[in-house]
């Protein structure tokens, strides 16, 4: 009933949604160079809302092509009417997910820099995609707890970016480097939200 009123009286909705990814196995370690690639982009362009649409689209089409390897997944969200309210809760969500397991990402660091190289195959890595968005999409607005579901979420983000329609992405990913692992009882206490798919 809200929903309609605010519709009628011509007021913006904005909604503000979180998914976890939960991919597994032995061939997932080079996705993460992806995320790592895109991380600094993102940072490069200090917040540029075009280059984090691109980003986001480069990330959701690994994530397609890599479906083989998702295990599990989750997802949150909710509509406001205020885009200052949507924005408080795109910063809680972006305060949660960097809190997690695995998830800061130290791009300047050179520790280990003259170290030999032994690095251990990343076998678990969680990303967590958070954005805010005007309008209705059903595809986002739902359980994304089966993989088709979460397919149809991942092609309604890109075309978000293309539609200009994204007012807020942010990407966060356990283990944020190469060479950190993510064991399976972090991920159960770090993402317990996660459902199997």
């Amino acid at each position: 009933m809200r929903d309609t009123f605010n519709r009628m009286i011509g007021r913006t909705r904005y909604v503000v949604c979180r998914l976890f990814l939960h991919l597994g196995g032995s061939e997932v370690a080079p996705i993460l160079g992806v995320f790592n690639r895109a991380a600094r982009e993102a940072i490069d362009a200090e917040g540029d809302l075009q280059v984090l649409g691109e980003s986001l689209v480069e990330i959701c089409e690994t994530l397609l092509r890599s479906d083989e390897y998702w295990l599990s997944a989750a997802n949150e969200g909710d509509v406001f009417w205020s885009e200052g309210e949507a924005g408080d809760y795109v910063n809680e969500l972006f305060s949660d997910s960097a809190e997690r397991y695995g998830a800061d990402l130290d791009l300047n660091s050179d520790s280990g820099i003259n170290e030999p190289l032994s690095i251990p195959v990343t076998r678990n890595i969680i990303v967590m995609i958070t954005v805010a968005f005007e309008g209705e999409v059903p595809e986002l607005e739902t359980d994304l707890s089966n993989v088709q579901a979460l397919k149809e979420a991942l092609k309604a983000l890109i075309n978000l970016h293309y539609k200009n329609k994204l007012r807020a992405v942010q990407v966060h990913f356990s283990p944020a480097q190469l060479g950190d692992e993510l064991t399976n009882d972090q991920l159960m206490q770090y993402y317990p939200e996660l459902i199997p798919l």
